[in-house]
């Protein structure tokens, strides 16, 4: 255990405190779609461990992975049976030790998910809970008797479709699950409920993990009175911040975190700008950082279908992140994870003619932004989304659910159904890591638990290595470059051209010398002046765009970074 300790003011620069997970570049690791190293179709922890030179060579410092614990895996291992037990489909405990101490050794830490809003219904807490009302811990979940007329407590839905209540029989009463019937709600009012918590948390920190990204962080506290959800209502929103998060989170703080030079950042799902604000200011003592949700839900309408966008929405997004950080708290910066499509098919053009162009700009765009930046598997090199053409493709339970329910109340047509999910889907991310050209891509000798991309042939990691001018030797050379630059960490941000249609630029500045960021989100050729007052720029890294004076000229889908002010 390392103990934290306040005997001297931590080091500022530009008004914030230095610290290392604010100049940290993580890496996102979904386990069962990295690398399987025994043919079983599944990923694993030996299969990571085989990587561990890939990463370093990347150049990232932080790893998080995805949940690793034993799991049935009805929601691919966010529904935890043990949370002090590695999945038998991803090795043994001896093999995590291993992955700690390879990752240790090349200077990367590793952050673990922490899934304690729920647990599996197989976790022995909730069968003994299930055994009658009486049971030890039958308060270490939410119950409720059926409503006046018979029904479910509330109006409340899971986020898999149907009511957030299941019948149990036994003990007549519903259970409360915000997500499948097989991930039962904890009960954080009960304070032994949160000495469980607080006790597995410690066992992971004393193993020596440098963290944790915590899954759903902001619905953990419920209003006892279950208040019905208002119509209009995004369900997230209503189950968020409830009476008691800002309490729970700072017990957390004082009982474990504070205790251990370690990082954590929440799924900020549900909140707002203000909410997260408060979760990570660092005078509350509660989170460091947040996972902001307004770069995956803004190209969604209120029913989550795609609609157009504009640069001009997509800039004023990192303005607002920008400036939720005033000094006293931090964010992240990412474009995808486990539950997003692929980046350059959202956001850039997987065409064959400017993936690996836009990727570029996009991982460009990720990595000079203010926040810790989190690369998610993959994206390194522009893995795409995948061509589903049958319902029956899909593993995400999500998914099937929504489809059962669409065959049962009549609404299912299938061609528009595949149309929306060719464009959401989280399947797109969890596709296996294309490593080579081989069969499946070298992810597996054997029938991978889902299909991997037929692209694989051309796009994998292999190829992206020998490509000397390609996505991932840019990438490689944009996280070199943030770690050179304290301008790209911890610099103000201004949006030079917030209006501008093609053209995303801004400012890293620290006092009167910094970062020019100027990026081309599209295939036609710009050209764009820098304002005077960037003295000076010589460039540091382009993808194909020029600098002459003030003047930058960028072809379709380039990047071009410079400093100023520093002559």
């Amino acid at each position: 255990m390392t103990e934290a300790t306040n005997s001297t003011a931590p080091a500022r620069i530009n008004g914030m405190r230095k610290i290392w997970w604010k100049e940290a570049v993580a890496y996102q690791i979904y386990p069962r779609s990295f690398m399987d190293s025994d043919g079983d179709g599944v990923g694993d922890l030996r299969g990571i461990i085989g990587k561990l030179d890939y990463l370093a060579e990347l150049g990232v410092d932080l790893i998080w992975l995805s949940p690793h614990y034993d799991s049935p895996n009805a929601d691919n291992g966010y529904d935890i049976r043990d949370y002090r037990k590695v999945s038998e489909q991803f090795g043994s405990m001896e093999d995590f030790d291993a992955l700690l101490e390879g990752l240790h050794a090349r200077g990367i830490r590793l952050i673990v998910d922490l899934v304690v809003n729920h647990s599996s219904d197989e976790h022995a807490w909730f069968a003994e809970a299930r055994q009658g009302r009486d049971s030890a811990t039958r308060d270490y979940y939410i119950w409720r008797d059926p409503a006046p007329d018979g029904g479910v407590p509330n109006n409340w839905p899971s986020f898999f479709s149907g009511p957030a209540w299941t019948w149990d029989e036994a003990s007549g009463q519903y259970y409360l699950h915000l997500f499948a019937q097989k991930q039962p709600d904890l009960n954080w009012d009960n304070p032994a409920l949160r000495g469980e918590v607080w006790d597995l948390m410690r066992f992971w920190l004393d193993k020596g993990v440098d963290g944790f990204r915590m899954d759903v962080i902001p619905f953990i506290s419920k209003d006892p009175t279950l208040p019905a959800l208002p119509e209009g209502v995004k369900p997230q929103r209503h189950y968020a911040e409830g009476p008691k998060l800002h309490d729970y989170l700072r017990e957390m703080r004082r009982e474990v975190l504070s205790h251990y030079d370690c990082a954590t950042v929440g799924e900020g799902n549900g909140l707002d700008q203000e909410q997260m604000r408060r979760v990570v200011d660092e005078r509350r003592e509660e989170l460091d950082m947040i996972f902001q949700f307004d770069v995956v839900e803004f190209d969604r309408d209120a029913a989550g279908n795609p609609r157009d966008w504009t640069l001009p929405e997509f800039k004023e997004i990192f303005a607002r992140q920008a400036a939720s950080m005033d000094g006293h708290g931090w964010t992240t910066v990412y474009l995808a994870n486990h539950d997003c499509t692929r980046p350059v098919s959202r956001y850039g053009d997987d065409s064959p003619e400017w993936r690996a162009a836009s990727t570029k700009v996009l991982n460009a765009l990720l990595l000079t932004q203010k926040g810790t930046p989190f690369l998610y598997q993959g994206d390194e090199f522009g893995m795409t989304n995948f061509p589903f053409t049958e319902i029956g493709q899909f593993e995400d339970i999500a998914v099937r659910n929504a489809w059962a329910a669409a065959e049962a109340n009549g609404t299912a047509d299938e061609a528009a159904f595949l149309a929306r999910l060719n464009r959401t889907s989280r399947d797109h991310s969890r596709t296996p890591m294309q490593w080579n050209a081989a069969p499946q891509g070298g992810f597996t000798t054997g029938t991978p638990w889902l299909a991997v991309n037929p692209n694989h042939a051309t796009i994998n990691a292999e190829a992206a290595l020998a490509e000397v001018d390609g996505p991932w030797q840019f990438t490689r050379d944009l996280i070199a470059l943030r770690k050179a630059q304290p301008a790209l960490v911890y610099g103000d941000y201004e949006d030079l051209a917030p209006d501008h249609a093609a053209i995303f630029a801004y400012s890293r500045a620290i006092g009167g010398a910094g970062i020019a960021v100027v990026l081309n989100f599209g295939a036609e050729a710009q050209v764009f002046d820098l304002p005077e007052a960037l003295s000076a720029p010589q460039v540091l890294l382009s993808s194909g765009a020029t600098l002459q004076g003030q003047s930058v000229s960028l072809p379709g889908w380039t990047a071009l970074i410079c400093a100023w002010g520093q002559a």
